[in-house]
């Protein structure tokens, strides 16, 4: 049966003439698979998508332009409100951007300290992702699984900082505190424990068959198409293209260590699930290897001004976080707050692709292509 546009929105069938009319669904802001305050504004045709319009800034603090009152210290805790299940990253990208201006050495325990705490949150982050994605496309079992392990990586976090969520450890040359005793070591044993656990995981969902049917050759683009919408990080990895900001641009010692960049070419959404779950592995691998190198003693805190005041000039820096590249630009006129500081926030560039990928998709597949781009609301409305 052939359909015969009268409108934009009004199709009547010929060999029936039964007329049917687009509909129009809201799906959020307040919805448990848009993961926040995020509201999709969805045409149907049937069961097929025509159009789809991203609503976004019903979390939108304004972070870019309170930098502009705050000293850089100050700033640090608003870093943990845009990813706030990667706070620790966000913590350091602002840290290493004025480092950078100001031309500081690092102390080597201080940097192992943080990139130990950022691979470990990498590691939490990918968990939170597969569970709350499991759960979006109708397993309720690896949710808990996933949430037991990385309670595990909070409670190293909460003796590590203080904090749970929102860390504000990092410091400008550092970190706030040491590792506590025995921390090293106990982290060194949930690696191993999390090594056997990920086996458990891919046992409990990778090879199950109505698992593969939902996602393989679900919400598929190319390489051109990645590069078109600036996508980075796995969404960008899936489509064969081999850029991980930790082995292309090295910062922090991530060049003292061995790990691959795991990629894939499919560019679809198992392509995606399998990156994030390999991501973990190669995570786990750094974090053994940074354990166990990691100094005896040493400073946490560089030589630092008591006043932090980076030079007249403007610096970009970029890292490699869970969703993708995670930048800062700071412009300063040689005082103790920033006169410009703009954000390259991953979730937020990564989402423009999603009207262009529920296209003509099946509304059964939204909310796993949706899932698939793995966004932090606090990250795209900063």
């Amino acid at each position: 049966m052939s359909l015969e546009v009268t409108s934009t929105n009004s199709y009547t069938s010929p060999d029936t003439g039964i007329r049917t009319e687009e509909m129009l669904l809201n799906v959020g802001p307040q919805h448990p698979s848009t993961h926040g305050v995020f509201r999709l504004v969805v045409k149907i045709d049937g069961e097929t998508v025509t159009e789809a319009i991203p609503v976004m800034g019903y979390l939108h603090r304004g972070t870019e332009k309170l930098a502009e009152n705050l000293n850089y210290t100050q700033i640090i805790p608003y870093t943990d409100r845009l990813d706030y299940v990667s706070a620790m990253t966000n913590n350091y990208v602002l840290c290493h951007a004025v480092e950078t201006m100001l031309g500081l050495q690092i102390p080597e325990r201080a940097e192992f300290i943080r990139l130990i705490a950022m691979e470990l949150n990498r590691v939490a982050s990918h968990l939170v992702w597969w569970g709350t994605y499991l759960l979006d496309i109708g397993a309720m079992g690896p949710f808990l699984y996933a949430f037991r392990d990385r309670e595990k990586i909070l409670d190293f976090f909460n003796e590590l900082c203080g904090a749970r969520m929102t860390f504000n450890y990092m410091r400008v040359g550092g970190v706030k505190w040491d590792v506590p005793p025995g921390w090293i070591d106990r982290v060194k044993e949930f690696v191993q424990y999390m090594k056997k656990e990920l086996k458990n995981y891919h046992n409990l969902v990778t090879g199950n068959e109505i698992f593969i049917s939902r996602l393989k050759g679900i919400g598929k683009f190319d390489a051109k198409t990645a590069l078109d919408y600036s996508l980075s990080g796995v969404m960008l990895r899936s489509t064969g293209i081999k850029w991980d900001l930790r082995k292309d641009e090295p910062y922090s010692i991530y060049d003292r260590f061995e790990f691959d960049v795991p990629v894939a070419t499919e560019g679809d959404c198992m392509s995606r699930y399998h990156l994030r779950m390999a991501e973990i592995e190669q995570s786990l691998r750094i974090l053994e290897q940074a354990l166990e190198q990691f100094p005896s003693e040493g400073e946490i805190l560089g030589k630092v001004p008591r006043v932090i005041r980076p030079p007249v000039g403007e610096t970009y820096v970029r890292i490699e976080a869970p969703r993708g590249e995670i930048g800062v630009y700071i412009a300063s006129q040689g005082k103790d707050k920033p006169w410009r500081l703009k954000l390259r926030r991953p979730s937020f560039n990564n989402l423009q692709i999603l009207p262009k990928l529920l296209e003509g998709a099946n509304i059964a597949n939204m909310v796993a292509i949706l899932g698939s781009i793995d966004i932090v609301l606090g990250e795209v409305d900063a």
